[in-house]
């Protein structure tokens, strides 16, 4: 049986309509296959709430673990109360004039151009509610300036782009060390796969307190203006740079809290977390006594003749914790930050150059000093930069040179 010209071109039209539909049955698999995918690597993303840090969808203040935290919670919600009902108070009554003497019921506009009791209602009544606002609000903020009678006094200063803390007063004086954000969390940031509950807020060295005990904090700054803030604590306090501020916290519970630098201080500011560890009082007399044996051990004699390999070993973990955040692994800087790559004062013979910018700084703070760190550990890291990369100075220079021109 033959078919016509126009049964053929229909079978064909069929088949093409067939294929049409596979096809796009094809791509809706994918399709569905690339959402499934996506939603489980999304499910592999998700993140807990993280106790004493963040929770997730979190819209209201931190739970509070000081007296002053707690305060600040009353105070804000005491506030909101008041707001509220003023807002249901000034509307209500508007809408109620609104609906109640409408045109469409006939109303007509009184006519009067002063009201005494009016004038002495608007102005009593504010004024009350302003003395029930601030009377709170006034306690809450003497108690969070008094920081007389401390426990345990530490300095924490702010660094592009970490947290140097030294324990100036109390148990543990004489302690002093630098947080920095776990490596770990960086390389994630970078690669773009964060992970894990304590995503940039896990540091090398968290700072350690007491529970129970009155903890003033001195805040300053050793470049730009910081902020340290720990919300469970209910401390937020600038550290700007030249000038002493103080806050303070007594935690009543033993765990870790965390917090981050809450003031717009570069393109690190988002890598500067800040990690309190509260303990008992046993455990926080064995961390000072352990904290003091290692801070011991590490205490280099600057009179003490390095080789150069013993030197460049020491050196990379010292820029690998301090500078590469700027200057790149590679020494190849980026933008502003000029390259140790080949850079005119590391490859120079006067060795106190470098030595010179390191304890000083330059630019203005561009490049900040770094007088915190050890007369060993900034030989070394210039030893390291001196003998990395394409610099092949075979230069050393020993923790006596830095010494010399420390003084």
């Amino acid at each position: 049986m033959k078919m016509t010209n126009a049964g053929v071109h229909q079978e064909a039209a069929c088949q093409l309509g067939r294929m049409g539909r596979m096809k796009r049955w094809g791509q809706q698999v994918k399709l569905a296959a690339a959402a499934g995918s996506a939603f489980v690597a999304q499910a592999a993303l998700a993140v807990n709430d993280l106790p004493g840090g963040p929770a997730v969808n979190q819209i209201n203040l931190h739970p509070p673990v000081t007296r002053i935290a707690a305060d600040q919670m009353w105070l804000h919600n005491f506030m909101m109360i008041i707001c509220l009902l003023i807002f249901v108070a000034v509307f209500g009554v508007m809408f109620y004039s609104i609906f109640k003497h409408r045109k469409s019921k006939g109303a007509v506009a009184a006519h009067f151009h002063e009201s005494v009791k009016v004038e002495i209602a608007w102005t009593v009544v504010p004024f009350i509610i302003v003395i029930l606002m601030a009377l709170p609000a006034t306690k809450v903020v003497v108690a969070m300036k008094d920081t007389t009678n401390a426990d345990l006094t530490i300095k924490a200063t702010g660094y592009q782009w970490k947290w140097g803390y030294d324990y100036i007063k109390g148990e543990g004086e004489g302690i002093g060390f630098l947080a920095t954000l776990d490596p770990a969390q960086r390389e994630m940031s970078d690669a773009g796969k964060p992970a894990g509950d304590d995503y940039l807020l896990k540091v090398d060295n968290p700072l350690v307190v007491p529970v129970n005990k009155k903890v003033r904090i001195i805040t300053t700054a050793n470049d730009v203006i910081h902020a340290w803030m720990v919300p469970a604590f209910g401390v937020k306090q600038d550290a700007i740079p030249g000038f002493v501020r103080d806050t303070w916290f007594k935690s009543e519970k033993i765990g870790d809290f965390y917090g981050q630098c809450a003031e717009l201080c570069g393109k690190e500011h988002a890598y500067m977390p800040i990690h309190v560890k509260v303990v008992s009082a046993a455990d926080y007399s064995a961390w000072v006594d352990g904290k003091k044996k290692e801070l011991a051990a590490k205490a280099d004699d600057p009179s003490k003749v390095w080789d150069q390999a013993a030197l460049v070993a020491r050196g990379e973990k010292v820029y690998a914790a301090n500078c590469a955040v700027c200057h790149k692994p590679d020494g190849k800087g980026a933008g502003p930050i000029k390259a140790l790559d080949g850079s005119p004062v590391v490859l120079n013979e006067d060795k106190l150059k470098q030595i010179a910018v390191l304890l000083n700084g330059q630019n203005n703070g561009a490049m900040p000093a770094w007088k915190q760190l050890s007369d060993t550990e900034i030989a070394a890291v210039i030893t390291y930069t001196k003998n990395s990369w394409s610099n092949k100075t075979a230069q050393v220079v020993q923790p006596a040179e830095v010494l010399a021109l420390r003084k």
